[in-house]
């Protein structure tokens, strides 16, 4: 079967597009060992620029920063600062790459009913892992069910603001249980590449959209796309 284009446009559903992603992911025995767990420290701190949007694109800086690590998990700041947007909020770690409180999506606060898998270390070239996990949305005041899959490739080399580095590929697609009496739920298709010694996800392509109810005739009308970003890295200030 040919490699798929790492862009696919959401037209299918989520367990049929996972199938044939799965076709596209590198399983190659020369990919390296495992990747474990990062060790995260108070202080460490992340830097990135952020784009979204088609015609007009929306810009900000976002920092991560690790403001504590205790018996309830790992407490990490999000601040996003631009022309249009002022925003901090604040993510709960139950491990690293397990999110009990965060983001699945955009910049929104959900509470997990179980840890969000975001990242299921150790990472090895032709892991899968999927996951249904019910959560509750503090803004919307939703409640819904998320169905994510992840694979994961082999290392790649990618550029970023803050350097070249050799990163672990990872395809994610999600589906997010926030349908309406008009319309379907939203459909994500991310891209994301880790660097071990980062700790970190250096770079993040986001696509998403939904479909409006009664719009299959199979035209694509009825699309909306609500996401089309990306996210990159400017620097890393490791804590002590």
């Amino acid at each position: 079967m040919a490699a798929l284009p790492r862009f696919l446009t959401l037209t299918i559903g989520i367990t049929a597009l996972a199938m044939l992603a799965g076709c596209a992911v590198t399983n190659s025995p020369g990919s390296g060992p495992a990747t474990e767990a990062p060790a995260y420290r108070v202080g460490d701190r992340w830097v990135y620029h952020g784009e979204d949007g088609y015609r007009v694109k929306t810009v900000w800086d976002e920092t991560h920063e690790v403001m504590a690590i205790g018996p309830e998990g790992i407490r990490v700041r999000i601040t996003q600062k631009g022309p249009s947007l002022d925003v901090t909020r604040m993510e709960v770690w139950s491990a690293p790459g397990q999110v009990k409180v965060g983001a699945a999506y955009d910049n929104e606060t959900r509470r997990f009913a179980v840890p969000l898998q975001r990242i299921d270390f150790p990472l090895a070239s032709g892991k899968v892992w999927s996951q249904r996990v019910d959560n509750f949305d503090e803004f919307t005041k939703a409640t819904g069910n998320i169905n994510r899959w992840v694979s994961v490739g082999g290392m790649e080399k990618v550029s970023t603001p803050a350097g070249t580095f050799d990163a672990i590929y990872m395809r994610i697609i999600m589906h997010l249980g926030d349908d309406t009496f008009w319309r379907w739920g939203t459909d994500c298709n991310y891209e994301a590449w880790y660097v071990p010694e980062m700790r970190a996800v250096v770079r993040e392509i986001k696509n998403a959209q939904y479909q409006e109810k009664g719009s299959g005739d199979g035209s694509g009308s009825g699309r909306i796309n609500v996401q089309h970003g990306s996210l990159e890295l400017v620097s890393f200030t490791p804590g002590r």
